[in-house]
């Protein structure tokens, strides 16, 4: 006799590839917040530059990936947080470590009057408004004469030997000042990005993220149901200028030197986020990961190729976004089924038991 359980049915979010990868990432997270114990100033400098351009990545292909908003102004708010740093920092006295937080906040308030007028434009003109609004800010803060107008200014000596956690970092390996604030750089971008990964994919499997992708897939049919597509772009649109706010604020933080022109660098900030999420595959979080590490690598490779480089960079998105729409993990993943930050839910089989029995 066959007997079925019926309150055995349940859903599932996990698969044995997350399980797996959520052991391997454990141990390659305690390696990262290790690594400053053995690997080079040099090696550090590098995994800070990935850390940051990941947790920039993370924030855009939370705006456009899951929310549908395409935008190319996403450097107002790196470099609105960078200035925010330096003129808590400056102006007011105080400590750039939690100046950091001020940073994403007062990114978090321009994206509110940003919002306002971007929201009343659609596709392609969508994105060209957050660029011109990135562009005004831009002008706006240059006016700044305090912080040194259009030439920029750099964090006085006196306000880089007080970081918060460098005389501790100085006893505990033995380095010097300026290593000190590097480690504590690095260490902090390590705490950002698993900070975005984690609300985002807290996000993604919430009822919330359930309606964002509904909102960005149909945004009629989600109006149907009762979701607030408005109130969802506004929270995607603010969430993502915090934690673009503070992770620019915390690489100012650690160049020390800022001007308009670089902190508010459509090329630096957004074309190569927006690269990086494209090749990675946009829609994903494990495609920011992967394309970071390719952007990395070509950068490296390239760098000494003048113009070509960008040039190279983008032939290589077209033929990525040519032979794979979805990126390279949506490729791979496609193929194989593997999903390592899986969302989607799925109804596991009832247990079934064959109890046989005799007469």
């Amino acid at each position: 006799m066959t007997l079925i359980n019926a309150s055995s049915h349940r859903v599932e979010i996990a698969t044995s590839a997350s399980r797996l990868a959520a052991i391997a990432g454990f141990v390659i997270v305690v390696l990262l917040f290790a690594a400053p114990a053995f690997v080079s100033r040099r090696l550090l400098q590098d995994l800070f530059f990935i850390l940051t351009m990941l947790g920039l990545a993370q924030c855009w292909n939370l705006l456009a990936g899951y929310g549908g908003l395409v935008s190319i102004g996403q450097q107002a708010f790196v470099g609105i947080g960078a200035y925010a740093l330096f003129g808590t920092s400056i102006l007011l006295g105080v400590n750039p470590v939690p100046a950091i937080l001020i940073g994403g906040v007062v990114a978090a308030l321009l994206a509110i009057p940003t919002a306002f007028f971007a929201f009343r434009l659609a596709g392609a003109y969508f994105a060209i408004g957050t660029w011109v609004i990135a562009e005004i800010v831009r002008l706006l803060v240059a006016q700044w004469k305090m912080l040194g107008g259009g030439t920029g200014t750099s964090l006085p000596n006196s306000i880089r030997r007080e970081f918060w956690f460098t005389e501790t970092i100085q006893d505990l390996f033995g380095v010097r000042a300026a290593a000190s604030r590097d480690i504590l750089a690095y260490w902090l971008a390590l705490i950002l990005v698993l900070s975005v990964i984690g609300g985002i994919y807290w996000l993604l499997r919430s009822r919330r993220g359930l309606a964002l992708s509904a909102v960005r897939d149909n945004l009629q049919a989600a109006r149907s149901v009762g979701v607030d597509a408005l109130r969802m772009r506004w929270f995607v649109f603010i969430s993502a200028a915090f934690g673009t706010g503070m992770i620019g604020a915390l690489i100012y933080m650690q160049k020390a030197r800022i001007s308009p022109d670089a902190a508010f660098s459509v090329q630096d900030w957004t074309a190569y986020v927006i690269f990086i999420v494209v090749i990675g595959g946009i829609g994903t979080i494990e495609g920011p990961i992967i394309g970071v590490l390719v952007f990395f690598i070509l950068q490296a490779l390239l760098a000494d190729f003048g113009s070509w480089y960008l040039m190279i960079l983008g032939v290589i998105g077209i033929a990525v976004m040519l032979f794979a729409p979805r990126g390279l993990w949506g490729l791979f993943s496609d193929r194989t089924g593997i999903q390592l930050f899986p969302i989607r839910r799925r109804l596991v089989r009832p247990m079934i038991s064959n109890d046989k029995r005799e007469g």
